[in-house]
């Protein structure tokens, strides 16, 4: 378990991926400034964990850039667009916290702003470039306000990593760093099992707050990140409470999305037949997910798979192919991952080399 999944209020601090998933775009920045090592008191890699876990944070505000080069392949499908922007290039972002119940997120780019804010039961997005916002309000369950579905942090990426602390892991510490003006030690966690494509995964924590303010993954054989994000500027004061408070500006087009469910009401349990065909092989660094694509449609094991939509098999279709006795199919590889697709219907992925998942797939 986690050291952090007590800590809630960490994943607030660096947006990552996930943001921008959800708010989209980007704006191409320079790379991080190298900045001399601090001199700090020694810490042990088992200090710094206490310390993440006994950080308190009241508020937060700053800029954080996100940076990403994981080395796909170019496709048709994905190099333009949306998604083709998150997995490569720099993204700019603000972001406040204030409590539990109060963060925002501001995606900047050249043409604009996106907005994710949270007040309370209130969450709106907002996009400056097509002036739409979505409200919904939270429901309220055993009398607090239930978390929304906000975007995941860089924090919920080193929970992720952290996670896997086991005998599979090298636990250490880094150089010591200056992180948006902050003095910072770093945490360093490594692999031991070769069939990861993880290097290592770089924590920078702020020497007297105990927040990350610096997330890194380095890709087996590479001496520089395959992604990270880092703040370039931070302050620890709590934001004012206008900061929260979406003011909807002339013309906006708003559209009511209510979550609300009725006092009592549970979660309905999925029929049998629409759950998700996913399951996990091994653990921590080297876990691989296998899914089963079309659901029923696929027809079961050994049976092909529903023809994709035609945009998705051009994509398909510039995979290079791969075969061996596990079967056939196609291969997506990156620095930091690993996919495949097999002819029968069955996607195996994980932060692992090819060889790994025809072992999965042979069993």
């Amino acid at each position: 378990m986690s050291v952090l999944k007590s800590r809630p209020v960490l994943r607030w601090l660096v947006p990552v991926t996930a943001a921008a998933t959800v708010i989209g775009g980007g704006a191409a920045l320079g790379t991080f400034a190298a900045q001399a090592e601090p001199s700090l008191p020694p810490r042990t890699a088992a200090e710094l964990l206490v310390d993440l876990q006994t950080s308190r944070l009241e508020g937060l505000s700053g800029t954080v850039v996100q940076r990403a080069d994981l080395g796909l392949p170019p496709l048709a499908g994905l190099a333009g667009g949306e998604l083709g922007s998150l997995l490569t290039g720099t993204h700019t972002l603000r972001v406040w916290h204030s409590g539990p119940d109060r963060q925002r997120i501001a995606l900047l780019d050249t043409l604009g702003e996106k907005d994710i804010i949270r007040n309370g039961r209130d969450v709106w997005t907002w996009d400056s470039r097509t002036n739409t916002a979505t409200h919904r309000t939270l429901p309220i369950e055993g009398g607090e306000p239930a978390a929304p579905e906000l975007p995941a942090t860089p924090q919920q990426a080193a929970d992720q990593a952290l996670a896997a602390i086991d005998p599979s892991t090298e636990v250490s510490v880094g150089r010591s760093a200056t992180v948006a003006g902050r003095d910072a030690y770093e945490l360093v966690l490594a692999p031991r099992d070769a069939a990861s494509l993880v290097h290592q995964v770089r924590i920078a924590i702020d020497a007297r707050e105990h927040v990350p303010l610096r997330f890194e993954v380095f890709a087996d054989g590479s001496d520089q990140p395959a992604f990270e994000m880092a703040f370039t500027q931070v302050d620890y004061a709590r934001p004012a409470a206008d900061q929260f408070a979406f003011n909807p500006p002339p013309g906006v087009k708003i559209t009511e999305e209510s979550v609300e469910r009725p006092a009592g009401a549970h979660r309905a349990e999925r029929p049998a037949g629409e759950r998700p065909q996913a399951r996990t092989v091994g653990e921590g660094w080297t876990t691989v997910v296998v899914a089963r694509l079309g659901g029923a449609a696929s027809g079961g094991a050994g049976k092909p798979a529903e023809a994709p939509p035609a945009e998705v098999a051009g994509v398909l279709d510039a995979l290079p192919k791969v075969s061996g006795d596990w079967g056939s199919g196609r291969l997506l590889t990156g620095k930091l991952f690993s996919a495949l697709l097999t002819d029968d219907g069955r996607l195996l992925a994980g932060a692992v080399t090819p060889e790994r998942l025809y072992e999965v797939a042979k069993g």
